[in-house]
């Protein structure tokens, strides 16, 4: 009986033989206008990619999502565990926004901003490019390839790869906290170096060995474009009616042969920085990067032809039939939106410079600390979100009968921080009514925070 596993018909993935061994993507770049703007973009990114953790935003970072803290500062407002209805609202709203994109101009997003391609093709390649010289057709390797160079070209990786996992560091720890790492030794600090170094390690494993696998393996993007194009959704796409039959040959003249503008070249396959055919239609690992447009156009100007024979198009556009801007998804996903940011800005709006939290006092649950006179210990909880360190006092509000004793008033609590201190509230036993009597407390910071919260007392059934 045989043993062997009987071989797939067709590639599985571009990124593998048929023999399922890995098959190494060497892209070869050609200039054009599509690349220049991605270039121009990706520096840009960079820029901006590496400068957010550094610029303040009303004395907080730009970004910074503090995990340990449960904190995370979005251009100068810090959402909390108390926020989840503005999170929500917040990141359906930004999903909703990437299927409307993907809907408009499909993998935009993957091809041009999205920070694994940006560095990929823009810092990692290029170096590879410098220290293997230029990949060769059919996605070989660079031809000055030496185990010296090699050596360099990995240490270079190190050094990017370094840099790019403190950046994205100071995304989570602040850049205050990175620079003391920095500067004080491993052994002070060694959770957060190790951190370092796995970080470290991850962005060497997936920008040196595991590469264009992550869009294509690991990323769930590619897979969700079933649901988020449709026919009438811009994507890179190869004008079929104009280039077929492809292939070498005179099309003009008396020796003219029947063949349509695709010379067969094969560039638009030699430059796919995931290494498919674009000729065979919509593919999963298509990233939109635009290479292959590149490609064909400088072919088509050598021969003569018109450009386009692969460029930004639609399914529907390609195929012959009337391309719609207007259709239910492209309606459907801004509407939502609108109402989703609506409802975000309300709530933000709503938002104070300080959350006050009412806690049921510790131990019993009332005290009669003379005949008739019953206590209840309330726990005023402050969050300060001022961005200054404040002071908060406590009264009862107008026209409240009962008594307030706060041993600590004001309350000085840093910006930033919480801080819980106890007050008690003094009642009649006859202001009882069935075990409970409602009272109201009032905060104020004298900057115009100004709340009046209410509060159930517990007491003797009347």
């Amino acid at each position: 009986m045989s043993t062997e596993l009987p071989l797939p018909e067709n590639r599985v993935l571009s990124t593998l033989h048929e023999d399922g061994s890995r098959r190494w993507m060497f892209p070869r770049p050609f200039s054009g206008r599509f690349l220049r703007a991605r270039r121009v973009l990706a520096y840009v990114l960079i820029a901006v990619f590496t400068l957010l953790p550094y610029v303040p935003i009303h004395g907080k970072p730009a970004i910074l999502l503090n995990i340990g803290a449960r904190e995370f500062t979005f251009f100068g407002f810090t959402f909390l565990p108390t926020d989840t209805l503005l999170l929500a609202l917040f990141l359906v709203a930004l999903i909703l926004g990437v299927f409307l994109v993907t809907a408009l101009f499909g993998r935009v997003w993957c091809g041009w901003m999205c920070p694994q391609t940006v560095y990929m093709e823009f810092v990692y390649r290029p170096l590879e490019r410098l220290f293997d010289g230029p990949p060769g057709p059919g996605h070989r390797p660079g031809k000055k390839k030496t185990p010296l160079r090699t050596v360099l070209k990995y240490a270079a990786y190190l050094l990017i790869s370094v840099y790019l996992a403190h950046t994205f560091l100071a995304y989570f720890v602040g850049v205050e906290n990175l620079a003391q790492w920095i500067r004080r030794s491993p052994l002070e600090h060694p959770a957060p170096f190790l951190v370092m170094l796995a970080t470290t390690a991850a962005m060497m494993f997936d920008f040196s060995f595991f590469r264009e696998q992550t869009c294509i393996v690991a990323c769930p993007y590619g897979r969700f474009q079933s649901v988020m194009l449709d026919r009438n959704s811009l994507i890179v796409t190869y004008d079929r009616r104009r280039g077929e039959p492809r292939g070498k040959g005179r099309r003009s003249g008396p020796d003219a042969l029947p063949l349509g503008d695709c010379i067969d070249c094969a560039r638009c396959v030699d430059t796919c920085p995931t290494g498919i055919d674009i000729r065979e239609g919509l593919q999963m690992e298509c990233v939109a990067c635009t290479q292959c447009i590149d490609a064909c156009d400088s072919v088509m100007d050598k021969i003569g032809r018109p450009r386009g024979l692969v460029r930004f198009s639609s399914q529907a556009r390609i195929g012959g039939e009337p391309s719609r801007l207007l259709r239910p998804r492209v309606i459907l996903y801004p509407a939502a939106m609108l109402v989703l940011l609506t409802a975000f800005g309300v709530v933000l709006g709503g938002k104070q410079t300080a959350d006050v939290t009412l806690l049921r006092g510790l131990g019993l649950p009332f005290t009669e600390l003379k005949p008739g006179e019953i206590t209840n210990q309330i726990r005023v909880k402050i969050k300060n979100r001022s961005g200054a360190d404040t002071e908060y006092r406590i009264a009862l509000a107008e026209g409240e009968r009962a008594v307030l004793q706060a041993p600590v008033n004001p309350i000085a609590v840093a910006t930033g921080q919480s801080r819980t201190e106890p007050v008690f509230v003094t009642l009649p036993a006859g202001a009882f009514q069935g075990g409970k009597s409602e009272v109201r407390l009032r905060i104020t910071d004298g900057q115009g925070l100004d709340r009046e919260l209410k509060y159930n007392l517990l007491g003797p059934q009347s």
